[in-house]
């Protein structure tokens, strides 16, 4: 537990140092297209992303899943850090995830070359990120400005049954009970102002996610559509 604390200050303390030099995002906003994806654990976003993939050819990541690999990479830095904050159900310092983040962006723009992909453009979903406000901000610094943010809802109760029943396949070591709480937890309390914010910046398209994966998706396409057409 030491090495964490020691990992955990040290990217707060690489935080603070780098909160003091202005910087410029690393993808211009007018080329490249960022849509937050949010909503509680297991409100379908993952399922919804793959189908958005699919109309309009976006690169979806997952902030847990780049996370979740990063755990276990060998030689993996911050490997510990964030295998204990998955089995805590809280939120991994967001100097590691931005970062990931970031380079798979460059890495998918760099691979990528059909129509919307040319001259250095590019559309992606960010599953699941930002999870806190500091987050954002940061995102929005060194990387790039959100367009848009979907925004899944759905009961804590739904979403407890449809975890849990994923959680006998899906082999993650917090899809169980006692972590599920935790994320709850973690989402009301911190991720729930980030969509306050970008609501008030009219950026937030708020989809019921209780019913059909059909329904969800035509609305959730809708919502896309419009977004893109005011950036092009």
């Amino acid at each position: 537990m030491p090495a964490v604390i020691d990992k955990i200050a040290e990217a707060l303390h690489l935080h603070k140092n780098r909160s003091t030099v202005a910087s410029t995002p690393a993808f211009d906003e007018k080329k490249v297209t960022v849509i937050f994806v949010l909503g509680g654990p297991g409100a379908g976003k993952g399922t919804q992303c793959a189908r958005l993939v699919q109309d309009h050819d976006f690169c979806h990541l997952s902030a847990g899943d780049l996370l979740r690999a990063e755990q276990h990479r060998e030689g993996s830095e911050y490997g510990q850090l964030i295998q204990t904050c998955i089995k805590e159900g809280t939120i991994v310092p967001m100097e590691v995830t931005v970062k990931l983040l970031e380079k798979a962006m460059k890495a998918a723009i760099a691979e990528k070359n059909s129509e919307g992909w040319e001259d250095g453009r590019g559309r992606f979903l960010i599953d699941g990120f930002p999870r806190k406000m500091d987050q954002a901000e940061m995102f929005e610094q060194e990387v790039c400005k959100p367009s848009m943010v979907l925004f899944f809802t759905t009961t804590e109760e739904v979403m407890l049954e449809r975890l849990l029943e994923r959680g006998k396949t899906s082999g993650r070591e917090d899809d169980n009970v006692e972590s599920i709480k935790k994320r709850f937890r973690t989402y009301k309390e911190q991720t729930m102002p980030v969509i306050e914010q970008y609501e008030k910046l009219g950026k937030v398209a708020e989809i019921d996610s209780s019913v059909t994966i059909e329904e969800v998706h035509e609305k959730a396409k809708v919502a896309v559509q419009k977004s893109l057409a005011r950036s092009n």
